[in-house]
């Protein structure tokens, strides 16, 4: 079994910063993309940022500029910090990766369970 943990997230005004960090554990061989997603109230879930196992980043428009995805491939964890934040980055975020796993070598999509942000005065 493979997990993904988020945590991070919180009540933060506007203009503020938070850093989220995802965590994967388990019987994990290698992970190649990791990525950052969002899901707002009544809205279908987008991508905010990805990053390859080599560093390469793509992020949503809505965020760049303001929010840097990292990882760190030794501890398993990718990371998102989040700059001027705004009213309309209020979401649940969730972390997924592209693990291959030890026992069988088959690759998965796993997710996080996800973790509040919002942003208010």
């Amino acid at each position: 079994q493979v997990q993904l943990r988020e945590s991070g997230g919180g009540l933060v005004q506007p203009g503020g910063s938070l850093r989220l960090t995802c965590a994967a554990s388990g019987s994990i061989f290698s992970i190649y993309g990791m990525g950052w997603h969002r899901q707002a109230p009544g809205k279908q879930r987008e991508l905010v940022a990805t990053i390859t196992s080599g560093g390469r980043v793509n992020y949503a428009d809505s965020v760049k500029g303001r929010f840097t995805i990292s990882r760190n491939n030794a501890e398993n964890t990718v990371y998102l910090q989040m700059n001027s934040l705004k009213p309309e980055d209020t979401a649940v975020y969730y972390c997924n990766a592209f693990v291959k796993r030890q026992a069988t070598g088959d690759i998965y999509n796993y997710w996080g369970q996800g973790t509040q942000v919002t942003v208010s005065s």
